[in-house]
């Protein structure tokens, strides 16, 4: 793989400014009552989707920390033909399918659109929109520049 520009380096200031979003989602999904492991189940399945090493790395490792196994997060690429899924997992899962795939369909179906409605407050329906498109973002930046994964991870 080839050595690319890192994105997030090269202009800091803007970096910095996706930062302080996602630190403003993550606290709006806290303060609407989200599990932290959905969120990263979010990320992680945004990341695999958009071919994003380095954050499907990254996500999947604070997944563990926070206590998923690793038996849901292999299974993640295949959700749907499973049962280890809540039903708001479920429905975030699929959002976030719709979400990273508006190039295919240019919308977020109304079934899909529906069923998250059914099983998260307004509040926790914003914040898992705006997790997958914050991730989808950090995802761009990270497939273009080619980041490296880390060594030596924690």
């Amino acid at each position: 793989m080839s050595t690319r520009i890192q994105l997030t380096a090269a202009l800091p200031d803007a970096y910095r400014t996706l930062l302080t979003l996602h630190q403003g989602v993550e606290k709006a999904a806290a303060d609407a009552g989200l599990d932290q492991r959905l969120i990263e189940l979010v990320k992680i399945r945004a990341s695999q989707l958009n071919g994003c090493a380095y954050c499907v790395d990254l996500h999947a490792r604070d997944a563990r920390r926070l206590g998923e196994t690793e038996r849901r997060i292999f299974l993640l690429s295949t959700w749907w033909e499973t049962d280890l899924y809540t039903e708001q997992e479920r429905a975030a899962l699929a959002l976030t399918e719709a979400m990273t795939r508006l190039s295919e369909r240019q919308d977020v179906p109304d079934d899909v659109y529906e069923r998250a409605l059914a099983v998260f407050t307004e509040a926790q329906y914003v914040a898992v929109a705006w997790a997958a498109t914050v991730i989808n973002a950090f995802n761009r930046l990270g497939v273009t520049s080619h980041k490296p994964l880390p060594r030596n991870p924690a």
